[in-house]
């Protein structure tokens, strides 16, 4: 009797733990500044592991390239000639390897904080965001000609992914739990927390809201001060010069720069799909593509080892040499092949930092280039040089307040902002007009996904034409004579039919206003269904989500479409009418809009759903 009774109470005891983590998590979930307060200790946690990333990067760098100590590797100097060309060859290697590991244990794609917050609600993987940190950290200790913002945003949005599942966070709020570990993030990388903040509300969760913006806010202040507890204050580079005198003619020049801005981001971004799309064609396993992409790296970095790297040294180098053209515009050239082809040939990293060393080339060529033909700009050199890194990183990233933002943290310089301001806007316009993607997007769209940004259409994915679909579709053989077809469908019954063939195959849409219109009456008998049948193309199929019906029903300008079974078997299933369409769209959206914004108090800690 003893015994049952100790085992009993050992039971309660359990089920009453269990009951009190059940009520924690569930009032922490409900309670807006909770959540608020909960991300200042995961910013620290995310600036830690950003500091530790930033280390161990650095000191392989020193081991694997014999760089002496506290130097960059991107600056070219002090590389031992042997392992410059060695070593990216053999770290395509070790990936190469690893991709085939990956391609047996966990094939699938590893989704990153922008596909996880468009598509899957906020939903992301820690071990496949550890996965990829891995591979960033190999790549970039092996030279590739990226940056390690992929890891650091990957790791961070995944850690806070992972524990808004654990606390069951709804949809709206556990995206923006990934907005703010990318925002932790890249405030620590960058030394900046307005332009982490602002990379996570423009890139990662789509939008801007007061209600994103303490989480996002207080998880990037945190990462940042991290950062600067740990590895120190400098931000990635220092710009040593007074403020700048910025003539007051050079903005709409500033904006010209912009434009060709928006060209060497867009040829970059084409690059590095060419380099996939040549590398994917040569008559040897996928998994070896590393391998040719380490040995072209090494050839380029052989001429010029400024490529290795994600560029901040050499950014800060040049902010303290004046290069001259030539020179310039070959290093420019090269680091865009290298970019292209660490990117194509597999490499994991980010060309965040790559896109600011680039548009830093571009822009002290453009200043050198000018410069004698108008002496007003002597002197302007570093104006141009910070244009040109804010226009290119936002004709690529796709973050234009994020990189005003970054250059007004790094140089404090109102001023040399607005000049800023005037290319970044000019670059993302054209880039956003003419390319229509970022490079995140870019790459959703090479593998087939509608990705445009991060707005949440993981439930525009939900609602299907399955889910909307009548099945009392009218159907009439295309053979059937029109008196005949008179009688079948009276006016006042069904405004349309659909018109098939002898083995049931769609084949059209009839008005049947026009079945019974009196000016046919005189060639009626000669006439069949299939005469008056048009729009072979316009149909749906069940798999469609609601984004791409109302698409279609703007194309077709009709009130209808057949839904066929597939793109193959063309049997009428049955219709959705356009006017349902938009009634389903309205009433999800204002459900969404409800459920995330109207149905909980600031202060609430116990609502039940």
């Amino acid at each position: 009797m003893a015994v049952e009774g100790a085992e009993v109470k050992e039971t309660r005891l359990h089920s009453w733990r269990w009951t009190g983590r059940a009520i924690n998590r569930h009032r922490l979930r409900n309670s807006e500044p909770a959540l608020i307060a909960l991300c200042a200790p995961l910013g620290m946690a995310v600036g830690l592991v950003v500091a530790a990333m930033h280390e161990a990067v650095s000191f392989l760098h020193v081991v694997d390239f014999g760089l002496p100590a506290g130097s960059y590797l991107s600056t070219g100097v002090g590389i031992d000639p042997v392992r410059l060309v060695m070593v990216p060859a053999l770290g395509g290697f070790v990936l190469a390897l690893l991709a085939l590991l990956g391609r047996r244990f966990r094939p699938h794609e590893i989704v990153d904080p922008i596909e996880a917050n468009a598509i899957y609600g906020g939903r992301m993987s820690l071990v496949d965001s550890l996965r990829l940190a891995a591979a960033t950290i190999i790549s970039n200790a092996a030279g590739a000609s990226l940056g390690m913002e992929a890891a650091y945003s990957q790791t961070g949005s995944g850690m806070l992914s992972i524990l808004g599942q654990w606390l069951h966070l709804r949809r709206a709020d556990l995206r923006v739990f990934v907005a703010a570990g990318a925002a932790a993030a890249i405030a620590a990388a960058f030394n900046a927390p307005l332009a982490g903040a602002f990379y996570a509300f423009e890139l990662v969760l789509g939008s801007y809201s007061p209600a994103a913006l303490a989480q996002v806010a207080t998880a990037a202040l945190a990462g940042t001060l991290t950062i600067r507890a740990t590895i120190g204050v400098a931000p990635i580079f220092l710009v040593h010069a007074p403020p700048v005198e910025v003539h007051r003619w050079i903005y709409p020049l500033l904006a010209l720069l912009g434009v060709a801005a928006a060209g060497v981001g867009i040829a970059t971004m084409r690059a590095a799909t060419w380099c996939e799309t040549v590398l994917r064609s040569l008559p040897t396993p996928q998994w070896l593509r590393p391998v040719f992409g380490g040995i072209a790296l090494s050839a380029i970095a052989a001429a010029f080892p400024q490529v290795l790297g994600s560029g901040h040294g050499a950014i800060q180098a040049m902010f303290k040499t004046a290069p001259v053209f030539m020179p310039l515009l070959l290093v420019l050239l090269a680091k865009m092949a290298a970019s292209a082809i660490s990117i194509g040939a597999g490499f994991r990293g980010g060309l965040f930092s790559s896109s600011l060393y680039l548009g830093c080339l571009f822009g002290a060529a453009a200043a050198q280039l000018l410069t004698p033909m108008a002496g007003w700009l002597e002197g302007q050199q570093m104006v141009f040089m910070l244009v040109g890194m804010g226009a290119v990183a936002a004709s690529i990233v796709g973050a234009p307040v994020t990189m005003v933002l970054l250059v007004l943290e790094v140089t404090g310089d109102f001023n040399v902002g607005l000049g800023v301001l005037a290319g970044v806007i000019t670059a993302a316009t054209i880039t956003r007009y003419t390319f229509g993607y970022s490079f995140a997007t870019w790459r959703f769209h090479l593998r087939g996904k509608g990705i445009r940004g991060a707005h949440d259409v993981g439930w525009i994915a939900d609602l299907t034409v399955a889910r909307m679909i009548r099945d009392d579709a009218k159907t009439v053989r295309q053979d059937t004579p029109l008196m005949q077809l008179r009688n079948q469908v009276p006016l006042d019954n069904r405004s349309l039919v659909f018109a098939v063939d002898e083995a049931d195959r769609y084949v059209g849409i009839i008005d049947v206003v026009v079945v019974h219109d009196h000016e046919l009456d005189d060639a009626a008998p000669g006439l069949v269904a299939g005469d008056l049948a048009n729009g072979r193309g316009r149909y749906l199929l069940p798999e469609m989500d609601i984004r791409t019906v109302l698409a279609r029903f703007d194309e077709a300008e009709i009130e209808a479409l057949p839904v066929l079974a597939g793109p193959a078997d063309r049997r009428v299933i049955g219709y959705v009418t356009e006017a349902y369409a938009l009634r389903r769209y309205a009433q999800e959206m204002e459900r969404r809009r409800n459920a995330e914004l109207g149905e909980r108090d600031l202060f609430s800690v116990g609502r039940v759903d």
